[in-house]
């Protein structure tokens, strides 16, 4: 079972490392300008996709596990109407963001309050990345259906392509034509759209056999696509949280100063490094447990969850020493601001604390989406949110001020594996019965 889990595993963190990966280069581009507002600049461009994109990665996780089971029933026609509706969802998603482009950048600049100079820059920044739209959100679907079919390797081929074109070109763009950030998302666009043509050519070259079980019919079939929406619904509710926690995160960062908000978005560095890392084995969940429960098959669902928490706990201890010793040169390829660093440095506790108080919750989230339990994926994140996140912020922040926001962001991850655990039972239960 071992094998089974790192055959999805290990090309899963391969192609997640180069996401991180693809932010830190980003950072080290705009760090070494010698300019502070470039790395806050970015920052918020990042967020304000963070929320636009994150808001669809839905489509990721509820695709990977409708397909999953389907996978494990033998299901060959409900494997391909899957992802046609992933990818109509996708595609509608993507219109609605390219139409209203500039209301959406009136309104995140005018909810973060930030320096005019840093606006300046990404809005630059803004207005050339969302153009990659189509191919973000058409690749978070593709990428979820691969997984569900058990298939990881491909998404780690896309990932690692898009990634290499991307900080290529960024570096070109940056270096070679002085567009400072423009050239980083300029880079990204061009290389999203590299991805998403490479993800289909594989669909078409790969996949032919399961067009033929393909039907118009069968794409809006009622009961399959209310079932699609609920799961898809609740997933996005689930993903609002996050994207408003981390929002939330940025934009008080943002409130302090320039400097402040240039540390935490190098220290969120270290989070994302993590949770990538961390996301590869919970996409094994996804894949195999719904692949279980698609074959009724309660031993090896059990036997597949205990072996990846003990995958989870051997990561979780290894981050947290190699952030306890390494921290000072991960933060000095960032960038070169001595002062920067300096900031940093206080904060460096609570990124040591982060690997063993999250791990629980990543491979959660991959279980409940294998399961399809995303009912209860739902409760627990508002959960975390409403009564474990913003509680801390605003008992702590005027105490004890970027530590307070800190705090409050390691207790949420906690909490979400907290209250996982609680409704664990339930959710697995209800799909083997």
């Amino acid at each position: 079972m071992n094998k089974r889990i790192l055959h999805i595993a290990l090309p899963n963190i391969v192609s997640n490392i180069t996401i991180p990966l693809l932010g830190i280069v980003d950072l080290a581009l705009m760090g070494h300008l010698g300019k502070v507002d470039f790395i806050g600049a970015i920052a918020l461009g990042g967020t304000i996709f963070n929320f636009l994109y994150w808001g669809f990665a839905f489509l990721r996780m509820g695709t990977t596990g409708i397909t999953a089971q389907a996978y494990g029933a033998r299901n060959l026609s409900e494997s391909i109407l899957s992802l046609s509706r992933a990818l109509f969802v996708a595609l509608l998603g993507s219109i609605f963001i390219l139409i209203l482009q500039k209301p959406i950048a009136d309104l995140s600049f005018y909810v973060i309050n930030s320096e005019k100079s840093v606006e300046e820059i990404a809005k630059s920044y803004y207005y050339i990345r969302v153009w990659a739209a189509p191919a973000t959100i058409g690749l978070y679907a593709l990428t979820g259906w691969f997984i569900g079919m058990q298939n990881s390797k491909i998404p780690m081929i896309i990932a690692i392509i898009c990634n290499i074109i991307n900080i290529a070109l960024s570096s070109f763009f940056v270096y070679g034509m002085d567009l400072d950030a423009r050239g980083v998302a300029l880079g990204t666009v061009i290389a999203q759209y590299c991805g998403l043509f490479l993800a289909l050519f594989f669909i078409s070259h790969y996949y032919q056999r399961l067009f033929r079980y393909w039907s118009a019919k069968g794409m809006m079939k009622m009961k399959e696509l209310k079932h699609f929406i609920l799961i898809n619904k609740d997933i996005f509710i689930r993903t609002l949280c996050i994207i408003f926690v981390f929002t939330f995160f940025t934009t008080e960062s943002a409130s302090n100063n320039k400097n402040i908000l240039a540390v935490n978005s190098l220290l969120l560095q270290f989070l994302f490094i993590f949770s990538y890392f961390m996301d590869g084995f919970a996409f094994a969940a996804e894949a195999l447990v719904g692949k279980f429960i698609g074959a009724k098959n309660q031993n090896g669902l059990k036997h597949v969850i205990r072996l990846l928490f003990m995958w989870g706990i051997g990561i979780s201890l290894a981050f947290t020493l190699f952030y306890a010793t390494s921290s000072n040169w991960i933060l000095s390829t960032l960038t070169n601001s001595e002062a920067i660093i300096l900031e940093a440095q206080d904060y460096i506790k609570w990124i040591i604390l982060l690997p063993i108080l999250s791990f629980g919750s990543f491979l959660l989230d991959g279980i409940f989406i294998g399961a399809t339990a995303s009912k209860y994926m739902r409760k627990t994140m508002m959960a975390a949110t409403l009564f474990v996140f913003i509680p801390c912020y605003f008992f702590l922040s005027n105490s004890l001020q970027n530590h307070g926001l800190w705090i409050a962001m390691l207790a949420f991850m906690l909490a979400r594996g907290v209250f996982q655990s609680v409704y664990y039972k339930k959710a697995i239960a209800i799909k083997l019965n």
